[in-house]
């Protein structure tokens, strides 16, 4: 029988107390585990993900013949506010996540940001450690305040995919006490719905080290797919192919793990200091990508407005990039209409966005894409602006000429004129239409529409000024020709569709 393997996110605001319980709910951890770097030592912070592991009987409600044991793995995030593009990275490898909130600060800037990443990456899936409840006054007012403390969760959690989710007071400090937090936990996970063997292997790497005469061991989390020892895997980054020599879990050896497995991946002829972290993969399956194209899901906490060709920080995996993005919609008719800006709290949700990455990333289609704004990090509010699935792609350097222009993306644009005189019923000219520099000979032919509801066409070009012939549909009304006899002001609307990515050299105006 084999071991499930379940990954656990603990995440909360920085301080209070994640890396304490991960401690103490574990049997085994990881060299990066526990805050052992010397930085995190030297600064007294959570600075990367750290690994750890708890082998406990699988729950009877997961009623599967395939395990007997059940494995928690713990993914110890950072809490600091400069981290939140680790943080993401580690989110996108759990199952089901641990909330950690100090019970005497509630929730916090962080404590929000990652009830905002929960929801992107498992939503549904969360359990809060009430932690500190030491730190609370012992006696009668004790329970009360634990009590105010979970209704003041309660009604954050009630707008979101959590409402159900149990709160359980706890000290993380407290080796004895968090039994029964743990057993809370094993009722609330559920098998993960996100396993399919049969995809092509992707691996996340979050370390890398050298064992002398063995070779470099990959540590990471199987995201897709399947492996075994004497796979060849692909290093994308690098263009290398490399068997694999050997494979562990937690110290353990094995010959073969599947996604969601959490495994340390040896590797021969390969340095571990040419990738501290990154992606092994199936040989051709990833490629270096410039452009993506996804469906956005915007979030509502973010309160800023996004202007069309600014650049947010891309998250994919474990590597943020920055990305300029292009926003636009499909209207009924599947046209693509170009967004200017995307609002906050918009109640569009047919919204796609283009990114061009400002270096070429390792994407797959359908990976995971999270939009955020890093640079403002001392800031009281949501960072993250929206998220999306890679649709489309392209790895051609040359994206902008082979690639962009299959998007017959457009703007609605309009000019306005002023009648300068009415040659007969059916034909005036028109003036102001136009620049003096503009070539009018590109808009002849093109429908307008007078304000008093008259329509006509664009006939040709008048003198060496900015006129125009405007050959109308029907006669001028009565109720036209008399404003224009009292010189009232009518105008001449020309609406059009400007194509954002149509050569410069081949552009036609169309409507």
């Amino acid at each position: 029988m084999s071991c499930l393997n379940i990954n656990i996110g603990i995440l909360g605001h920085v301080d209070s107390g994640k890396t304490t319980l991960a401690k103490n709910l574990s049997e085994i951890g990881s060299t990066a585990a526990f805050d052992k770097s010397r930085q995190s030592q030297e600064r007294g912070i959570t600075l990367d993900l750290g690994f750890s592991a708890l082998r406990t009987s699988l729950p009877p409600h997961f009623n599967t013949e395939n395990s007997q044991d059940l494995q928690l793995t713990f993914v110890d995030c950072p809490g600091h506010a400069s981290l939140l593009k680790t943080i993401i990275g580690g989110a996108q490898i759990i199952d089901f996540i641990i909330l950690v909130v100090d019970v005497t600060k509630g929730i916090q800037t962080q404590t929000a940001e990652c009830l905002v990443i929960g929801e992107i990456t498992c939503p549904g899936k969360l359990l809060i450690a009430l932690n500190k409840i030491d730190l609370l006054e012992d006696g009668p007012k004790r329970p009360l305040l634990i009590e105010k403390m979970t209704k003041k969760l309660k009604i954050v959690l009630s707008t979101t995919s959590f409402k159900e989710a149990k709160i359980v007071p706890v000290s993380a400090t407290s080796e004895n006490k968090l039994t029964d937090f743990l057993e809370v936990l094993k009722n609330e996970i559920s098998m993960p719905i996100r396993r399919n063997i049969d995809l092509p292997f992707l691996f996340a790497v979050d370390h890398c080290f050298q064992i002398t005469g063995q070779g470099t061991v990959c540590t990471g989390t199987i995201l897709q797919g399947q492996i075994s020892v004497g796979d060849e895997v692909e290093i994308p980054k690098m263009g290398l192919s490399r068997k694999v020599k050997s494979m562990q879990m937690y110290r353990k050896g094995i010959r073969h793990a599947m996604q969601g497995d959490r495994v340390g991946i040896c590797l021969t002829q390969f340095s571990h200091s040419d990738m501290e972290r990154g992606i092994l993969a199936a040989p051709g399956f990833l490629r270096h990508i410039y452009v993506v194209v996804l469906k956005i899901h915007q979030i509502k906490y973010f309160k800023q407005t996004i202007k069309a060709k600014s650049k947010l920080h891309m998250s994919i995996g474990h590597e943020t990039v920055l990305g300029k993005v292009l926003f636009y919609t499909k209207n009924e008719d599947n046209q693509l209409l170009y967004k200017e800006n995307l609002e906050p709290e918009t109640q569009e949700t047919n919204i796609f966005a283009i990114i061009e990455f400002e270096k070429p990333v390792l994407v797959a289609k359908d990976m995971l894409v999270i939009a955020s704004n890093l640079t403002e990090v001392h800031k009281n509010s949501c960072r993250l602006a929206f998220y999306g699935f890679v649709e489309q792609l392209c790895d051609d350097r040359e994206y902008s000429t082979s690639f962009l222009p299959k998007f017959q993306i457009f703007k609605e644009k309009m000019k306005t004129g002023n009648i300068q005189r009415v040659v007969n019923d059916n034909e005036i000219i028109g003036i102001n239409l136009f620049k003096k520099e503009s070539d009018r000979q590109l808009y002849i032919g093109l429908k307008i529409e007078l304000t008093t509801g008259e329509t006509g066409v664009i006939e040709g070009t008048f003198g060496q000024t900015n006129k125009i012939k405007i050959r109308l549909n029907h006669p001028l009304s009565p109720e036209t020709q008399e404003k224009l006899e009292k010189r009232e002001e009518v105008r001449i609307l020309l609406k059009f569709k400007k194509f954002i990515f149509e050569k410069t050299n081949n552009k036609r105006i169309r409507q």
